[in-house]
């Protein structure tokens, strides 16, 4: 074919760039031009039935056109942060100089009993009734009644469920007596998903900044173990009190879940004006690792840690001989399930609102068999909303014991 006007050309058609981004050909327009280049170059005398070998020839050589161009799209996507996955998100998520987070763990409200002044030192353990473990977060410092109250992270990463009244003590502190939990802990998640990771590069872009709010807030939620902050301030000469919290004059406000006491306190300094107060119910004493400093001082900073509150949910089902003997337990725990997060859904994060029906979709996935009548939310038992709201100081916890499942 020397001299032909044909040499260089092909039927297969090109992939373009719009305004849309990459758009690949059709793979069954691929076959075709391939099986049209074929032909031509056996003088148009062959058979192109797909039953051939040179039909089968051309449906291998669509493949491997068709999977280059996938990953062609795999790539342009990978570079979308609203499309980005695995690798090429962690890349992403290395702009902003963040990494994945691992696993978390398990984060308990406990309350501590004993002799008045006994420090339980950070790291401490208490234990379950399933055998696992929990640490101190931070020192807590028995009252003059005897009592304090601190968080405790889960030795083991993951969902772990630390149901109501299920902890006691487990390594022994000389003046203390007794620990429990009266409220369900916050239980841990698996290594940062897509979604979740993609949110948290949203709400810590600000994170390099110094002074707006948010750049204290991403830096808080990048600090290790911690899984969830609310950060508020009050820049006006007089108290003011909003989402349930009064925050006295000028003052900075931090309530945070999970990671240790120094982690997160030491991450509010790096990011905190000078000359704002910082208030909570938690006091660490930090030292500025600056080294530019020939004598490193040390601040005081406050935060409050979320305390645990239980939401109540009551479920009213439909009877029927469809209806398992277990229906009561396999809802309980599809709801535990979804409200953490377990399904891919965001969880109700500190001071946020719960809608009761957000917990439809993880009722209906139960089963063929469930017909919901209706699903109601309180802060006690019994609940008749359709929505409840915590204060800024807590969050969200929903266990078995405070989820009531009624088949009519």
């Amino acid at each position: 074919m020397s001299g032909s006007n044909t040499v260089g050309t092909t039927a297969v058609p090109a992939p373009t760039m719009t305004d849309a981004g990459f758009v690949a050909p059709a793979e069954s327009d691929i076959l075709v031009g391939i099986l049209d280049d074929m032909n031509a170059a056996f003088g148009n005398v062959l058979n192109t039935d797909l039953s051939t070998p040179q039909g089968q020839l051309a449906m291998s050589l669509t493949a491997i056109v068709g999977d280059a161009y996938d990953q062609m799209l795999a790539l342009f996507n990978g570079v979308d942060p609203a499309r980005a996955a695995g690798r090429m998100q962690d890349a992403i998520g290395n702009l902003y100089f963040m990494t994945r987070k691992p696993a978390t763990a398990t984060v308990v409200t406990c309350q501590c009993s004993g002799a008045a002044g006994t420090v339980v030192p950070q790291g401490t353990l208490v234990q379950d009734g399933s055998g696992n473990t929990y640490a101190a977060d931070g020192a807590i410092t028995l009252d003059a009644t005897g009592y304090g109250v601190g968080t405790f992270s889960c030795t083991v990463t993951g969902a772990v469920e630390c149901p109501p009244l299920s902890l006691g003590v487990y390594q022994s502190v000389v003046g203390l007596t007794s620990v429990s939990n009266a409220a369900a802990g916050v239980a841990g998640q698996a290594v940062e998903g897509r979604q979740a990771f993609e949110l948290r590069r949203q709400q810590t872009v600000a994170r390099n900044a110094m002074g707006p709010l948010d750049a204290l807030a991403g830096e808080v939620l990048s600090t290790p173990g911690v899984t969830d902050a609310y950060v508020s301030e009050n820049s006006t000469a007089n108290p003011v009190t909003t989402g349930g919290v009064t925050l006295p004059p000028h003052s900075l406000y931090v309530c945070v879940n999970g990671g240790l006491d120094t982690d997160v306190a030491l991450a509010i300094m790096r990011k905190k004006t000078p000359g704002c107060a910082s208030v909570g119910t938690s006091s660490v004493v930090v030292t500025d690792p600056n080294a530019a400093y020939a004598k490193h001082p040390q601040y005081t900073v406050q935060f409050t840690r979320a305390q645990a509150t239980p939401v109540y949910v009551a479920v009213v089902l439909a009877g029927g001989v469809a209806v398992p003997s277990t229906a009561v337990a396999d809802v309980q725990a599809a709801l535990v399930a979804g409200f953490e997060g377990a399904t891919g859904t965001q969880r109700v994060p500190i001071g946020g609102t719960v809608y009761a029906s957000n917990f439809y979709s993880s009722v209906s996935e139960v089963g063929d068999w469930v017909k919901i009548v209706g699903i109601t939310v309180g802060l006690a038992a019994q609940p008749a909303a359709s929505t409840v709201q915590v204060n800024i100081d807590q969050i969200p916890v929903v266990s078995a014991a405070t989820i009531t499942v009624q088949v009519l």
